[in-house]
């Protein structure tokens, strides 16, 4: 090696950053007031993980709320791989851009176990706490 070139030290697990969602959906969740405006806007960006788990937080029972953050979940998890992720690493809330994600995955681990799937909440609950080891301490 060069005297003076760089070194690239890991630093342990890489972190995966999400792209922000489109301008169109932020503008639109953001004016939106209740579930059909939300819905409205998840049905023209159906690949929006902030709209997912906006739908899911206004879902009409414990069923629908689960299906919709499975949905923003299992999107999630295609976006996380199209953007890098291998399966390992971290994608921290401190990210704005990873919070659609990291709301359904907590918004089905919620639901899972409100609905009696208690081995799915405690998968979901120990993936939050690997993705994101701060887990606990973000700020809501």
């Amino acid at each position: 090696m060069p005297d003076g070139a760089p070194v690239n030290l890991s630093s342990g697990l890489p972190e995966t950053v999400l792209p922000p969602e489109p301008p169109a959906v932020v503008s639109g969740l953001r004016a939106a007031t209740g579930r059909d405006p939300v819905a409205a806007v998840v049905r023209d960006h159906p690949r929006s993980l902030a709209g997912w788990a906006a739908l899911g937080d206004l879902a009409r029972d414990p069923v629908e709320a689960y299906a919709c953050y499975r949905v923003g979940y299992h999107r999630g998890l295609d976006t996380l791989r199209a953007n890098g992720w291998r399966g390992s690493g971290y994608v921290r809330w401190a990210h704005e851009s990873n919070r659609g994600f990291l709301r359904a995955l907590d918004g089905l681990r919620r639901t899972a176990a409100e609905i009696g799937e208690r081995d799915e909440a405690a998968r979901c609950h120990e993936f939050l706490h690997q993705l994101d080891p701060d887990w606990d301490r973000r700020e809501a």
